[in-house]
Formats: structure tokens, sequence, C-alpha cells
């Protein structure tokens, strides 16, 4: 089976690619690629005055490279891409940023690594037309702005969705007893109310030993982004901070979405033990493994069902649900943006408008994502596509917002809020209080 190797969840979702993209050999015949690794642009050959390096992750390599080959075809300019883990891409960035020497001429960048790096990229302001802000969802345009300037063009995004086993769904049986048990029909849950019913309905022991051994969902513990998209589900107006920096994480709506949360798996019990370790992989296999009748999960997965798993072919794709503030996810998008200090800027630029015209080709590399409303939508509807309506809804939900805007971000992540939810998910947790303690811990890291 597939495994998703980290909690941050758009590099998590490149390094899954890297398994099953293009081999070495098939790359090598395509693209000038760099032989330095992590070393940087390495040796130039005469002719490579006008050629681009393009430092990317797993994920940014695989949604650019049929794009990079175009755009060698038609302006023969090559293109040369240094692939480094997600924490290493990080580093080398923060690395020559600070130097005031880069090695590259364009990055893909995290969002949330926009904040960080804003003072050391060309501003783009130029390519956000009126015409390219209405073909972008609403919350990439927003992120990729810092103060005055845009930082970055969006070149895909993410989003969670709701996995479902339609084998159970399905079932007339199923059905019935559903409605005799709630009172309405059985479909995909549209608010957290009905996510509740069908969660506790499908959990139960199927095996007759006793032991309950299918749960309605996974609650993880190990991960911020689910919570935060319930945050915003529930109508927070900011989500843990405000745009002028007031920490708002233990405000009303906050606590209603953490009590929602921790709740199924504290109260009504439909996920299954060890919550509070539970990450993006561990919530995949338990999925794929038949353990769980529902999961709230990256879009990108669902063409990527391992065809060994009992789910195979049984899996349907709906909107994120939502609460009191409706529908609502939190978008993982990557950008490229052009270090200030590189001598190539016509050049790159030229490359940004190119991937941004030729955005649909993301669509089909390994990692399946675009950026663009329009290159969605020339899929929608297609086999292998079913998943993309449910993308797409829930990355144009007015709820659907980006996380704060701050440099502090990973270690506000890291420091106060991962700690936060796996505490809540202990027996007799004090949830307001644990907000209480966050925000103390968030205040101390951004004052």
């Amino acid at each position: 089976m597939q495994h998703l190797a980290s909690r941050r969840p758009s590099g998590a979702a490149a390094r899954n690619t890297t398994k099953t993209f293009l081999s070495a050999t098939a790359v090598l015949t395509a693209l000038t690629l760099a032989g330095c690794g992590a070393g940087g642009g390495g040796e130039q050959s005469a002719d490579d005055s006008e050629a681009l390096t393009v430092l990317v992750e797993a994920g940014g390599k695989a949604e650019l490279t049929g794009i990079a080959e175009k755009f060698t075809e038609e302006t023969g300019t090559q293109v040369t891409f240094v692939e480094l883990p997600y924490e290493g891409l990080y580093n080398r960035l923060n690395t020559e940023f600070s130097s005031g020497s880069t090695s590259f001429d364009v990055a893909a960048l995290d969002a949330i690594w926009l904040p960080t790096f804003a003072d050391a990229v060309t501003p783009l302001n130029d390519m956000f037309t009126d015409e390219v802000k209405a073909d972008l969802f609403p919350a990439l345009v927003e992120e990729a702005q810092v103060e005055e300037n845009f930082v970055g063009l969006p070149v895909w995004t993410n989003s969670e969705i709701l996995f479902y086993r339609t084998d159970l769904f399905e079932d007339p049986a199923e059905q019935s007893a559903f409605k005799d048990e709630y009172g309405y029909d059985l479909a995909p849950p549209t608010t957290w109310e009905q996510y509740e019913d069908v969660a506790q309905f499908f959990t139960r022991d199927t095996d007759g030993d006793g032991q309950t051994d299918l749960y309605g969902t996974d609650v993880k513990g190990a991960v911020e982004t689910e919570w935060l998209a319930t945050v915003s589900q529930s109508g927070a107006e900011n989500m843990v901070l405000s745009p002028e920096g007031d920490v708002t994480v233990n405000d009303a709506e906050h606590l209603a979405a953490l009590d929602f949360y921790v709740g199924l798996n504290n109260d009504l019990k439909v996920s299954p033990p060890g919550a509070a370790q539970i990450d993006w992989v561990g919530a995949q296999n338990l999925f794929y493994q038949g353990e769980t009748a529902m999961m709230r999960f990256w879009a990108h997965a669902y063409p990527q069902t391992p065809e060994d798993s009992p789910v195979a072919g049984k899996i349907g794709a709906a909107p994120m649900i939502g609460g009191p503030g409706g529908v609502a996810g939190v978008p993982g998008p990557w950008y490229l943006s052009i270090p200030k200090t590189t001598e190539k800027q016509e050049t790159a630029n030229e490359f940004l408008q190119f991937a941004y015209d030729n955005n649909a080709m993301g669509i089909d590399s390994s990692l399946g994502l675009a950026a663009r409303v329009s290159a969605f939508e020339e899929y929608e509807g297609k086999p292998g596509y079913e998943h993309f309506d449910a993308l797409v809804e829930t990355l144009s939900a007015e709820g659907t917002k980006p996380r704060p805007a701050t440099e502090n971000w990973q270690e506000i992540v890291d420091s106060a809020l991962i700690p936060m939810l796996q505490k809540a998910l202990e027996p007799g947790a004090d949830n307001q209080q644990l907000l209480d303690d966050a925000k103390e811990q968030i205040e101390a890291i951004t004052q």
C-alpha cells in the first residue's frame, strides 16, 4: 500500500509520488537534471546562459516535469530540477536567502513558507490580473499576497474532502437500518450532526467476537490541519490568529471545534484506539484496510487507492463536511516564486507564466492536481476524476481559509497546536483550559 510520510500534508503528498513517478532514466531523457543534487546548480555548460534551475520537492517535480518539457520544446530554454526532501528544501531556501546568494532561478514554496521568504522573492503583482484572480480559488489568492505584494504563483492545490465506502452506503440493508434508527436517508454526511450519526451507525462488531472491528471514522491527533478545517467549519472569523496578530485560539468557535473533533473519540467512541498518535499515514491505512467507514483526507489520494486494498473500487468522494459556519477545508497549495538574486528574472518570469498557462498539465502527473479552477473543471465528470467535484466545492466554499500568514506558523503547530490536540484526546480533558494554555504558548512565540 502507498503511504504518506509526513504530517505536513502538501509535502507528504509530494513525497508520496516519489515512488511512482518517472524513473531516473526517463527523466534524464527529457530534461537536464541536476547531477549536483543538493549541492546547487553545479557547473553550467556554455549554452546554459538562459537555462533555468528550479528548486523543488518531489511533488513539485512531478507536477512541473511535463510543463518543463513543453517549455523547453517551445522556447529552447533548458530546465534543471534540483529535488530535495521537504525539510531539506526549507533549510536550503533559508540558508541561501539568508546569504543573499542563490543557486536557483525559480523555487516551489509551500504556502506556509511565503511569509518567511516574502522579502527575498520578486513581487509578481503584474501576474495577478483580475482574470487570473478570477480563475484561482479565493483562499489561494489571499495566501499568495504578503502585505502589499503577491509573492508566489500557485501551481497546484489540495484540500481534505470526505472519502466514504460505497459498499456500505449503497447497501439497501444498511440504508433501511439507518433510516429506521435516525429517521432520514443514509448518505454522505454534510454536517457535524450527520457525521456523528453515520459514524455511530457504522461503529460495530462485524464478526461477533465481542470486539469492535469497524469504526465510523478516524480522529487524527498527530496532525493539526483537520482540526483547523473544523475551526473554519465552526464559523470562526480567524483561525488561531487574527490578521493583527491577536491570538484567538481560545474563543468560543475554537472550543466548539475542539469539542466536536475530540468528542468523536472521547464521547462517541467512533474512532479506533490510539487517536492521539494517528497521523495521515495511520488514517489512510485504517481506511484502506476497511477498518473505518469514512475518512477525511487529501483529495489527491482518491486515484491512489492500492489495488490490493479490500475497499479498492468501493470508495466515494464528497465535499468536506460543514459545521455552523458551513463547509470548509484548509487548502494545501504550493507556489512558484523567483528569488530577487537571480539574474534571469525575465526567463524565470516567462517560465511562471508558461506554468500558469499550462496548469492543467499537472493533472496528468502522478500527483494529479492543479491550481486553476478552469483546469479542474476540464476534468470534472471524466472517469477517474470523480473526486474533483468534491474538491472544487470544498476549495470554493466561503469558509475555506488559508492558515495564518506568520513566519512562526510551524513553531506554533509543533509547540502548541499538536500537543494541545493530543492532550484533548485524553480522558477527562478540560478543552477550554487546554485552549487557554495554547493561547499563552502562542503569544510567547509571536510576541
